[in-house]
């Protein structure tokens, strides 16, 4: 077991106060094969932005944390290697209990997440609370969630109709459970299918005026916004064209993420964006290539178009040339 100091990472409190006075969020991206990650170190290496990394519930049962935590060392290593110096934190992304909390700090993890969002209100806070206290025993970071955001998690879970996050709730969430960082529901969904046009083809506004609210309610706190990906037609159309099949669906549309980062959202979420760029890719590769029998053929290509997304992300959420 670790701590995640034995590791070469932090935790989120100096990235976020920065990040909430600069006015610029910091890239949280979803990771599940070494090619991402290393398509996330190329990125931020070359950005020089801080990042979080974020690892689910469902990774660690495909890796297990040490396998996890060993991996976010390797990608702190190369920075290092490299002479820069970009602060990295690891992140368990929506743990659902208090002991997948406590695992994941025990090797290594940074920062949590306990989302107890589908809780009864005083449910939410005790549980919260209660990894909060263990958290700040070992130094690391808390993120919880209030209101209900449409979509899926990767655990399989619809969620139902969105919840918007209240306001006045959210500023007696913050100060009753002690938590570091809050991800609140403003419009934006898990999973594939984010928002839906209006009739006239239009896309609906996240809800800025419930940030600003939040914000005013509780100044400088750091809020963060899930469910974030944009969900790029090229790459639908191409799964679509070698073999799959995916109605077309509305992501969040960059400049919104932009606008929603100057209303105060200081760590934005992105997981779906990765994850179906590297389908398409692989299944045209694969589909081009019918004889291959050795996986680097579809995930050598996949890591530079990858990078080609993350870099994209941190200039929309504006922390390039931020970690030094």
């Amino acid at each position: 077991m670790y701590h995640y100091s034995e590791l070469g990472l932090v935790n989120t409190k100096e990235m976020f106060e920065k990040a909430c006075k600069g006015r610029y969020a910091v890239p949280a991206f979803n990771f599940i094969s070494i090619e991402q990650l290393n398509a996330i170190m190329d990125a931020v290496m070359e950005k020089k932005s801080p990042v979080i990394l974020l690892a689910s519930p469902n990774l660690h049962k495909q890796l297990g944390f040490e396998m996890i935590a060993c991996m976010a060392k390797a990608g702190v290593d190369r920075i290092k290697n490299a002479g820069l110096r970009i602060p990295v934190a690891l992140h368990l992304d929506h743990g659902m209990t208090f002991e997948q909390c406590a695992d994941a700090m025990a090797w290594g993890f940074s920062s949590v997440m306990i989302d107890g969002s589908a809780l009864p209100f005083e449910e939410n806070i005790a549980l919260t609370e209660r990894v909060v206290r263990y958290a700040r025993e070992r130094n690391v970071s808390v993120e919880a969630e209030l209101g209900v955001l449409s979509g899926a998690e990767e655990e399989g879970a619809g969620k139902g109709k969105t919840l918007y996050t209240d306001p006045a709730r959210a500023a007696e969430f913050i100060r009753r459970s002690g938590c570091d960082s809050l991800a609140v529901s403003v419009g934006t969904s898990h999973g594939l299918v984010k928002i839906k046009a209006n009739p006239d083809g239009t896309l609906p506004e996240l809800r800025y005026d419930l940030l600003r609210e939040i914000e005013e309610k509780a100044p400088g706190f750091p809020l963060v916004l899930h469910g974030a990906s944009t969900i790029e037609e090229r790459f639908l159309c191409m799964i679509n064209a070698y073999g799959g099949h995916i109605e077309a669906v509305a992501g969040i549309p960059e400049e919104q993420i932009s606008k929603a980062v100057r209303a105060g959202v200081c760590k934005v979420n992105i997981a779906t964006d990765g994850w179906i760029a590297a389908l398409a890719n692989t299944r045209k590769i694969l589909a081009e290539n019918p004889g291959a029998v050795d996986s680097r053929v579809f995930t050598l290509k996949n890591r530079p178009l990858l990078k080609e997304i993350y870099l994209r992300k941190i200039d929309v959420m504006g922390s390039g040339n931020k970690a030094e």
